[in-house]
C-alpha cells in the first residue's frame, strides 16, 4: 500500500465515522423517520454532492447506524457471556448454576447497552422507519444477541444440563421445525422456550426504556435481574443448590 493510498483510506474512514457520528445525534434529536443526507452534510460543513460518495442514499446511512447498533449490543452480549465462562476443573464440569448466572448477565449487559444507548436501541428494536426495508445484511449482527443466548443453552445441554420444559402437543412440530434451523442439538421444546424468551427480554426492555414502567416498576435493576432469571428458568437452566462465588 502506497503512503498516499494509505492517507486517503485513512481520511475515508474518518469522514465516514463523522457522518455517522453526526447522524446519531440527529437520530437524538429528530428521530430515524426525519434523518436527512442533506442536513447531515450541512452540519458537518459538507456539500451533499460530497456525501453521496460515503452513502449513496439515506438507507445506506441507516444500514450501516442499524449493522453497527447490532453490532455493539451483540458484543456486549458475547463479552457478558465470556466473561462468566469456567472452564470445567474436573470431570464433573462446571459448578450448578453457572449458565443461568451467565445468561442473567448477558441479558443484563444488553439492557445495560440499551439504557446507554437509548435512541440506538430504539433504531433497531422500536417503531419501523417509514419507507426503509432492512437488507440482507442486517440479518447477521441482528442475530448476535440470540446467538449468544442459544450458546448459553447448549453449553448447559452439554454440561450441568437442562430442565426439559413443558411443550404443548399443537407446537411440537413447530418446535422442531424452528430447533432444525436454530439449534439441532438442542431439545424442541427448549429451542421454542428460548424464542419466547428472547422476545421477552427484549419486551422487558422496551417497556423500561420507553416509559411503561413509569410510576409503577422502581427497583428496576432487581426486578430486571429477577426477570432474567426467571427466564432462564423457564428454558431449563438449573438453579444453583448453593450460591456461587
Amino acid at each position: 500500500m502506497t503512503t498516499v493510498r494509505g492517507a486517503r483510506e485513512r481520511a475515508r474512514i474518518e469522514v465516514t465515522a463523522a457522518i455517522k457520528e453526526e447522524a446519531r445525534r440527529r437520530l437524538a434529536a429528530e428521530g430515524a423517520a426525519k434523518l436527512s443526507l442533506r442536513a447531515v452534510a450541512r452540519e458537518l460543513g459538507m456539500v451533499s454532492s460530497a456525501l453521496y460518495r460515503y452513502f449513496p442514499s439515506r438507507d445506506d446511512l441507516l444500514t450501516a447506524l442499524i449493522i453497527d447498533a447490532y453490532d455493539a449490543v451483540g458484543a456486549a452480549a458475547e463479552q457478558a457471556a465470556a466473561d462468566l465462562w469456567v472452564e470445567p476443573a474436573s470431570a464433573a464440569g462446571p459448578p450448578r448454576g453457572l449458565q443461568l448466572r451467565r445468561w442473567t448477565a448477558v441479558c443484563t449487559a444488553v439492557r445495560g447497552w440499551a439504557l446507554a444507548h437509548p435512541h440506538e436501541y430504539a433504531l433497531i428494536y422500536g417503531s419501523p422507519v417509514p419507507g426503509y426495508s432492512a437488507p440482507a445484511d442486517t440479518i447477521g449482527p441482528a442475530s448476535r444477541v440470540g446467538r449468544v443466548l442459544i450458546a448459553v443453552a447448549q453449553d448447559a445441554h452439554r454440561g450441568e444440563g437442562l430442565s426439559r420444559p413443558r411443550l404443548p402437543g399443537t407446537l411440537s412440530a413447530e418446535a422442531r421445525r424452528i430447533g432444525g434451523e436454530l439449534a439441532p442439538d438442542l431439545p424442541p421444546a427448549v429451542v421454542s422456550a428460548l424464542i419466547a424468551a428472547w422476545a421477552q427480554l427484549f419486551g422487558l426492555i422496551s417497556f423500561e426504556l420507553f416509559g411503561q414502567f413509569h410510576r409503577l416498576v422502581e427497583e428496576r435493576d432487581a426486578f430486571f435481574a429477577h426477570a432474567a432469571g426467571r427466564l432462564g428458568a423457564e428454558i431449563g437452566l438449573l438453579e444453583p443448590v448453593a450460591p456461587l462465588d
